[in-house]
């Protein structure tokens, strides 16, 4: 069976979805990979590593969707929404393809893979159990989202981190305050303590007070209950808007005296909640830093614009999408262990194996044999229920 490696094509996109260092594991497993030439380049993985490791090169994109059984991306069709389309035509019916799909985003990208008799995975939608953690994907993106959040915030804040006894007196540290504890967050929690910075969190999920606190945060407590606060899968579930509104009166003493405010608070297909608003911005004081994580759907804060930087009263607000992709060694790195942990769970015998009752395999596919198959995605989009084969 042959696996094929494409180049990236979002625009500034320097991640590659298989690195050198997993193809010895996947030829063992009697899979053959094929990667475009320079794929690996900008994320510092050079051609000759590949084929040092066993893999051969092909001369173009269009020779990988020729050849390949199984077609690996990073951003395929549906999540790079700038000219992800443009593979479309190259697709050919029965060939598999896995890599963020953004599945729960628009109906027609989804369509679009099943008019091309597509066998469609998304890694967004890898259940969060112990078996499917090696394949787990979205939280390898998360945990550097988290990391790198507080580095592009410790640059742009006029203000030093941690604390310092000098010559010239003492330095207070900065304080940080993360909202939204998952994944991402507690990777910038550990990530703002290592710097030297006072870090506090808010979640409304409860059992993310003892996470934060193993970590050396502050959790900080609201004087308010959410209602079912997290889903089967671990993520928050929205609430509604009586609660955000009592939440955001809440911290917003909290986020007046914070140097650096980083949001990560995501609710899975739907639009991010505004917990930060304009006014709370303003109470803040001149130079403080905003990192909205949460930009791509709409942003935790009032004031994000999508993949932009703005200073709006005297606050820089940061808004940009990619921020893994501005990690892009180890970025591929997790990114390729986690797929080769996937491919080698689904691929047996030389082929995809199917098997629905592997929960695995049943929650991340969602188009095969001309139809969006997925449970979870149908609901999502009010698609009827499609019959049971016999």
């Amino acid at each position: 069976m042959i696996v094929g490696v494409p180049k990236e094509i979002y625009p500034n996109e320097r991640r590659v979805a298989l690195v050198p260092a997993v193809i010895p594991n996947l030829k063992k497993a009697g899979l053959d990979v094929l990667v475009e030439a320079g794929a690996g380049t900008k994320a510092g993985y050079p051609d000759s590593e590949y084929v040092e490791k066993g893999a051969r090169l092909a001369e173009n994109r269009t020779e990988v969707f020729q050849t390949a059984d199984t077609v690996v991306q990073f951003l395929c069709h549906g999540a790079n929404d700038k000219n992800g389309e443009e593979d479309l035509p190259l697709m050919r019916p029965g060939q598999a393809l896995v890599g963020f799909v953004r599945p729960l985003g628009a109906v027609k990208t989804l369509q679009d893979f099943a008019a091309r008799g597509v066998t469609s995975f998304s890694v967004e939608l890898m259940p969060r159990t112990t078996r499917a953690q090696s394949m787990d994907a979205l939280s390898s993106m998360a945990t550097i989202c988290g990391y790198k959040a507080v580095l592009v915030a410790a640059d742009t804040l006029p203000r030093m981190f941690p604390m310092l006894t000098t010559a010239a007196g003492t330095i207070a540290p900065a304080r940080v305050l993360i909202i939204g504890a998952g994944v991402a967050g507690l990777q910038a929690i550990a990530t703002a303590r290592r710097l030297g910075a006072v870090a506090s969190a808010y979640d409304m999920r409860p059992a993310a007070k003892e996470q934060v606190q193993s970590l050396g945060g502050r959790f900080v407590e609201l004087a308010i209950e959410a209602k079912d606060a997290q889903d089967a899968r671990g993520y928050g579930k929205a609430q509604d808007e009586s609660f955000y509104q009592k939440q955001r009166e809440l911290l917003g003493n909290t986020i007046e005296q914070s140097d650096v405010v980083i949001t990560a608070a995501v609710i899975p297909g739907k639009k991010s909640p505004v917990l930060v608003t304009r006014e709370m911005v303003q109470r803040m004081a001149l130079g403080s830093v905003i990192v909205d994580l949460a930009a791509e759907r709409g942003g935790n804060c009032e004031l994000t614009k999508p993949d932009e930087t703005v200073v709006a009263q005297g606050v820089t607000i940061i808004g940009e999408f990619n921020l893994a992709g501005s990690v892009p060694y180890h970025a591929s790195q997790m990114y390729a262990r986690n797929l080769s942990a996937f491919l080698l769970h689904l691929v047996k015998e030389d082929r995809v194996q199917l098997n629905m009752s592997d929960e695995i395999i049943r929650e991340t596919l969602v188009t095969q044999g001309g139809e969006v198959v997925n449970a979870r995605v149908r609901e999502f989009f009010g698609l009827p229920t499609l019959a049971a084969k016999v």
